[in-house]
Formats: C-alpha cells, structure tokens, sequence
C-alpha cells in the first residue's frame, strides 16, 4: 500500500492545558495530528490511528509490546509514530529488534502543539519528508534531523535533539 501511517501514542506533542486541573494533560484522541494533517499535501494518502495515550515517561513494557502489535499488524510499510521526546529512543529500540521489513520514523515535540505550533508541524512533516530517502528500519526525526534511532539523541542542555 502507497499510504503513510500514523501511530499516535500522545506525549507532550498532544497535550493541551486543563484549566480545572491546572496541568497539561496527554489529549486521547488524534485531534492535533489531524488539525496539522488537514495542512498537508496528502489529504488521502496517510491514516491515523491512536493508541496508549500518555506521556511516554509513563509507558510500560507493555505499552511498547502494544505499539510493536500495532505496527505488525497495519499493512503499510511506511509508519509515522508521534511519541513522547523523553523515552523515544527507548521505543525505538525496542521496535528495531522486532520490526524489520517496515520503514519507521518515530518523532514528537517538546512542547505542546496547544503552546508552541511549529516545532510540532515541522517534525511531523520532517518526519513524512524523510521517506523518501530511507531504506527499512527504524529512525528519529526531530529538529532537522532524520538518523537511525541510535544515532540521534535528545541533547537535554540545548533543548533539542542532535547527532550522536
């Protein structure tokens, strides 16, 4: 299949401020990736589904056993997951050793698509620009730069992610 599919787990990318609570919280629905989708060039070339649904400091073995289920079972063969920045190399790890005939792009935002737009919009369409020059496995794509998951990193003194 020609479409791109995308795997949203939530994260800071999804959260949006609870004025009652008075925190943010990981939205449970696809609404930020759809309002940035609706922008794009490939109005019926993508699908999304979304899973877990929370910050990715919360995810469990199980939830990544879940996530590496999902992918097995969509039939596309180019996948988009917006995760959490703080344990997305830690996914991606575990999805390379069991996923291997499918090309992955993992990415998200430091801050809220609700706070700060473009950082979300730009690693999204990063991730989707990535495709066409990567061949099967498992990669990050933030701020930039688009590298095998193990040669990327999140640079907590800058703010961003960088070569490792």
């Amino acid at each position: 299949m020609k479409f791109i599919k995308i795997i949203n787990t939530g994260g800071t990318f999804n959260k949006i401020y609870n004025p009652i609570k008075g925190e943010l919280e990981v939205l449970s629905d696809c609404k930020v990736v759809k309002k940035i989708m609706k922008k794009s060039l490939f109005q019926k070339k993508y699908k999304i589904t979304q899973i877990i649904s929370k910050d990715s400091l919360k995810f469990t073995k199980k939830d990544r056993k879940f996530l590496v289920k999902t992918i097995k079972k969509s039939k596309a063969k180019k996948i988009i997951i917006v995760h959490g920045t703080d344990t997305m190399s830690k996914s991606a790890k575990f999805v390379a050793k069991r996923i291997k005939n499918k090309k992955i792009v993992f990415t998200g935002a430091m801050k809220p698509f609700e706070i700060e737009k473009i950082e979300a919009v730009a690693n999204l369409f990063q991730a989707i620009g990535c495709f066409k020059n990567l061949k099967k496995g498992i990669y990050i794509s933030m701020h930039g730069i688009c590298k095998k998951f193990d040669k990327i990193r999140k640079n907590y003194k800058k703010g961003v992610f960088d070569e490792e």
